[in-house]
């Protein structure tokens, strides 16, 4: 049954809340772990017991973190990795463009600096050299150092690594692994065929991390003491987010952790970078993934591959400063490029339907750092797996999102095996692929009907999933901060949605291109603002900005907004419903 009778919102949603399982188990939460109830909803809906609710709300990393040595490799990986240090071998660490990458070679960066070594970084072109590991690169890398670190890459490098003659590879990744492995001292990767799984979601800082924690292990049992990893947590913290790692069990803890750390503003990249994009606020996971992390993207995207990582692990203010502008202002020029590649995809993929198992565009000369983010947004307007190829010279580039319990990366990386692609990999939730122009219909014919082989054509418009019924009076500041000790929230946890039932608008108001900014109440006194981004991209700018005095439904998720010092609740409003 629909909640509140929404079967289709003003953006066409049929709204659906908590489950009669979900609503009792909030009923016991609140008899027995005395929290408010919009909280017990949010655990309840998490499958959190009440004997467990204290423990969920401030988890601690030391009860969570895994032992590293449950990784295949991990031990001789770290062992390694301190012979280069003691004796003092050169070291290179070639990284992956994203946000990801940059963030794991920051973390080695950093902490060999600490301990007075330095290293080599080597990130590749997007355009002219692809995604991972390449012969030429790793032949040449191999010609002047000891040992190369290859993080958020290299699991499926067979070829690259077999390059790199004279120096020893150590493989950091996430990526998902093929049957067979290549040939590198070690590949460290929760998502080789041969692990069971249980670390598959984290992301590639998390395992560096995870082998700087074996290394200091390794140290201390050698009698030395290596540099204070929490306070490392920050790139870890940002790469989770970024990279949309599900914010579940060791994940969420490395989040809330890095936070505090981030909020302590010790890390000039990550300082600059809060600054230029005038964050006024201590960041919250919001941030890193839509305000901190598409700018550092923006420089592995259009601009210089490298700028990301050097602006992380950067100690020098100045030098920090001067990368944040640089990559705000390729994130002005990245938005501008991917407008015109978003509009041209989803008219059409629009065009081919919706109802298919796969949503996908492809188009001569769209720029391959922009692809991703718009594969997103079809992802977004299709509900679909979704795939977006820029075309050059009869060779297509693209990048996919997948959509929650479909497996994108198994059927690329099958379609690569069959021949239909050239190369193509990545997890679940996102892959990267590179065709033939003359393949390329038929590679999307083949890799829709294994996609729907998973039930990819069976999901409808997304419903909106709703937590409760909320009144504006008790949406105070207190309350919102309680209900942000349940999260951080995103990938695979969700930010609790209230419905604000009944509500009139006082005042309606766009902003910027394409925003709105609402004042609502209840007509008993209680007034809150809300706004409602990329309002005006669906029907819900028009609908409540003309509201002609009509009562809605309003959906959305709490947000604290403090300025000027005062702080204040306000709702990021998602969607509407008339009142009939």
């Amino acid at each position: 049954m629909s909640f509140l009778g929404v079967e289709a919102s003003v953006t066409g949603r049929r709204w659906v809340g908590p489950s009669v399982e979900v609503e009792r188990a909030t009923e016991v939460l609140v008899q027995r772990a005395g929290l408010p109830q919009p909280v017990c909803q949010v655990l309840a809906r998490r499958g959190v017991a009440p004997e467990e609710a204290a423990g969920f709300l401030a988890p601690a990393l030391r009860d969570l973190l895994p032992d590293p040595r449950s990784l295949k490799d991990m031990e001789g990986a770290a062992r390694r990795f301190l012979v280069a240090l003691k004796a003092h071998q050169k070291i290179a660490v070639f990284a992956d463009y994203d946000v990801d990458g940059g963030s794991s070679a920051a973390l080695l960066l950093t902490w060999l600096r600490d301990m007075g070594h330095g290293a080599t970084l080597y990130v590749p072109d997007r355009i002219d050299e692809g995604y991972g590991p390449n012969d030429a690169a790793m032949a040449a890398l191999a010609r002047d150092h000891d040992l190369i670190l290859c993080v958020d890459c290299g699991t499926l490098s067979h070829s690259p690594i077999a390059a790199a003659v004279g120096a020893d590879v150590v493989v950091l990744d996430h990526h998902l692994g093929a049957e067979t492995l290549p040939d590198a001292l070690a590949v460290v990767n929760p998502n080789r065929q041969d692990e069971d799984g249980t670390l598959a979601h984290l992301c590639a800082a998390a395992v560096v991390f995870l082998m700087l924690v074996e290394a200091g292990r390794q140290l201390r049992e050698a009698g030395r003491q290596g540099p204070d990893l929490m306070a490392l947590l920050d790139l870890v913290a940002l790469a989770t987010v970024a990279d949309v790692a599900p914010l579940t069990g060791v994940n969420r803890a490395f989040v809330r952790q890095g936070l505090t750390v981030m909020a302590r503003r010790a890390r000039p990249g990550l300082t600059a970078l809060a600054d230029v994009a005038r964050l006024e606020t201590a960041p919250t996971a919001y941030h890193l993934g839509y305000v901190l992390g598409p700018r550092i993207n923006a420089g592995g995207r259009i601009g210089e591959a490298d700028l990301g990582a050097r602006l992380l692990a950067t100690a020098d203010p100045h030098e920090a400063a001067a990368l944040a502008a640089r990559l705000d202002t390729l994130n002005t020029e990245r938005r501008d490029i991917e407008a015109g590649v978003r509009a041209a995809a989803l008219a059409q993929a629009e065009e081919r339907g919706f109802d298919a198992p796969l949503a996908w565009a492809s188009g001569p000369g769209w720029h391959p750092g922009v692809v991703g983010i718009v594969a997103s947004r079809l992802k977004e307007a299709s509900n679909r797996p979704s795939i977006v190829i820029g075309v050059e010279d009869g060779i297509g580039k693209g990048s996919g999102r997948s959509v929650s319990g479909i497996d994108l990366g198994a059927p690329i990386q099958r379609l690569a095996a069959e021949g239909l692609l050239i190369k193509g990999g990545g997890h679940k939730m996102a892959a990267g692929l590179t065709v033939a122009e003359d393949k390329l219909e038929e590679a999307m014919a083949r890799l829709g009907a294994l996609l729907e082989k998973q039930g990819a054509h069976l999901a409808g418009l997304a419903d909106l999933q709703v937590t409760g019924l909320l009144m504006p009076g008790a949406a105070s500041v207190e309350l919102t901060v309680e209900i942000e000790h349940a999260g951080p929230f995103g990938a695979a946890a969700p930010a609790p949605r209230f419905v604000f039932a009944d509500m009139q608008i006082s005042f309606a108001k766009r902003v910027g291109e394409n925003h709105l900014k609402i004042t609502f109440g209840d007509g008993l006194g209680a007034r809150m603002d809300a706004i409602a981004f990329g309002a005006f991209d669906t029907a819900l700018g028009p609908a409540l900005e003309q509201h002609g005095g009509a009562r809605f439904h309003l959906a959305g998720r709490l947000d604290l907004n403090d300025w000027q010092g005062r702080r204040r609740v306000q709702v990021r409003l998602e969607d509407a419903a008339a009142v009939s």
